[in-house]
């Protein structure tokens, strides 16, 4: 199941843009730019240090990954949302990533725990009808289990900068 996100709102809880899960692998509204936290610099070409706090910003939109304590409309968990303009957000925005060993790797599995309520983004079997059928409600639960791993399908990758290949491959003598 792919993130997800377009412009239309949820009809209940907070009423900002919906965040879904889909199956098709050509879909235009899956993509996400990685980012750093809320008042942070994500500086290009530096991996992303497991345990560190980011934004994910849908393409499409310009809107934040974005969770509070909503109930979710179909499971009743937590709500995921989109929120902001361009960008811009606020702190509720910024999502830990939980991965083994030093970086996020490009092909491994990785969680997304959220900053301040500390829930997992997660994919059950819960499906909309009307009027995003078949989508996969897309919620914070609180217990870490196999339904929030994500892993990276495509996207732009950049090289790694020359500062941090210093970093990992040379030693001090």
């Amino acid at each position: 199941v792919r993130l997800h996100s377009h412009d239309v709102r949820y009809g209940s809880g907070s009423g900002q843009q919906s965040v879904t899960g889909v199956s098709a692998a050509d879909d235009g509204n899956s993509y996400w730019r990685v980012r750093g936290r809320t008042a942070a610099v994500c500086e290009r070409g530096r991996p992303v240090r497991c345990g560190q706090q980011i934004r994910l910003t849908h393409l499409g939109t310009g809107r934040n990954l974005h969770s509070h304590r909503f109930a979710s409309p179909l499971s009743g968990n937590q709500e995921v949302s989109a929120f902001g303009e361009a960008g811009e957000g606020d702190y509720l925005d910024d999502w830990t990533v939980v991965c083994s060993g030093t970086y996020w790797a490009r092909d491994s599995e990785v969680r997304f725990q959220h900053t301040s309520t500390e829930v997992f983004l997660s994919v059950t079997g819960e499906q909309y009808g009307r009027p995003i059928h078949g989508q996969k409600e897309v919620h914070g639960m609180a217990a870490s289990s196999q339904n929030n791993y994500w892993k990276v399908m495509e996207g732009i990758f950049m090289q790694p900068s020359e500062v941090f290949k210093a970093e990992q491959y040379h030693a001090e003598l």
